[in-house]
This record gives C-alpha cells, structure tokens and sequence, in this order.
C-alpha cells in the first residue's frame, strides 16, 4: 500500500459516462479515492449507498469523491442509476491505477487463491498527497469515519 506522505499517483480513467477525469483537476481540494471489488455485490453497495447518503456532508467541505474498479463504463452507469450515486465511478479495466495505488492483491477464498481489488480508501490532502489510508476499508463505516477525519 501506498503511505501517508505521498504524492499519490497521477492518473487518467473514463467515468460512469464515458468521460475522461484526471486526478490532477481536482488539486486544490481534497480527494477520497475508494478502491473497491465489484458493482453491484453485496459489500460494494453498501459502501457506495454508505457514501451517497453521506455525499451532502462531503460536498459541504468541497470534497471530491471517487469510486474506482474494474469493472466497465456501462455497468458503473448501471451500479450509478440503480443506487442513485451522486460521485464519480472511474473505470479501470487494465488494473493500472488499481496496481499503481497498490491495491491489487491475493485473496483467499474458501482455500482458493485468485486476485483482486483490496477494499481500501486514500484521502488527499489539496496538494495530491496521501493523508490517510484505510487499508481494509469497512463498508459499513468508511465514509462516516472519513468525514469525522477532515
């Protein structure tokens, strides 16, 4: 995982609507990145709807969320429009900000390995650099704890 104190890396991804965002457009503000595993799975979603319901208090501090899988552009516009999701999905279907941001991983299930998108969060700071990490992000309770943070 990447550490506190970084610049986090720079990238490029198409969003739920086929748009290309860069992180560098958003300096000057802080950013949470949440790296997650799949639309539409049970924990994904309630992550993402535990963000939607908290995205009043995010936008209040003027700060950008962004949700990021492999998953393609059309099921992020599917993922947005049936939980009605106020952020940006960024699509990383070649695993290259998902391995830059060191999220990439061997999982275990049922003693069968396989890799996958670790569950973890990156706050930056307005400058692009990591403030926070929540290595084994709770979906539950991720956004909450990270608004009490800034």
């Amino acid at each position: 995982m990447l550490k506190v104190g970084q610049i986090a890396p720079e990238f490029t991804l198409n969003d739920q609507f086929g748009n290309q965002i860069s992180l560098s457009s958003f300096k000057g503000k802080k950013v949470v990145i949440y790296f997650y595993p799949k639309d539409h799975t049970p924990g994904c979603t309630r992550q993402a709807c535990a963000f939607r319901d908290a995205f009043t208090g995010f936008k209040e501090k003027d700060i950008v969320v962004i949700g990021i899988s492999k998953d393609s552009i059309d099921s992020h516009r599917k993922f947005v429009d049936d939980y009605e999701l106020p952020f940006i999905l960024l699509s990383d279907p070649d695993l290259e900000v998902i391995k830059a941001y060191e999220v990439w991983v061997e999982k275990t299930n049922f003693g069968k390995k396989s890799f996958g998108v670790s569950r973890s969060t990156y706050v930056l700071d307005e400058e692009g650099r990591i403030i926070k990490v929540f290595k084994k992000a709770n979906p539950d309770t991720n956004a909450e704890e990270i608004l009490k943070l800034l």
